[in-house]
């Protein structure tokens, strides 16, 4: 059996959606993906990156995930690191795993996003 990947489904408040396209496409470069037509009327947005998908869905009780998280690996670590300071994104360094480079951030609803040095 072989098992790939197809996205990651977090959720966002009510119109989120610009906000959602700040962070996932202004700090992390994906691509707004058009949602099929009988999804699209229930908000939300999806991006992609090469394979990886991540599909943002609205929750009306919506609650943020402090601890499920999709982990991104980065190129430009350092420039992204940089730019989410400049923004005054709160950056959390972690050093747990010896030789991984690593840091944590909130998107704009307080889901937890990882960045990985790739």
């Amino acid at each position: 059996m072989s098992v790939d990947l197809d996205h990651v489904q977090l959720a966002i408040p009510p119109g989120g959606e610009a906000a959602a396209d700040e962070f996932y496409v202004g700090f992390l470069g994906l691509a707004v993906l058009d949602k099929p037509p009988a999804l699209a009327a229930r908000g939300g947005r999806w991006y992609a990156t090469g394979t990886l998908q991540i599909h943002l869905g609205v929750d009306r009780d919506f609650r943020p995930a402090r601890k499920a998280h999709p982990a991104f690996r980065v190129r430009d670590f350092d420039a992204l690191r940089h730019a989410f300071l400049a923004a005054d994104i709160d950056v959390r360094d972690d050093t747990e795993i010896e030789g991984v480079d690593r840091f944590y951030v909130d998107d704009p609803f307080g889901n937890r996003v990882e960045l990985i040095r790739g």
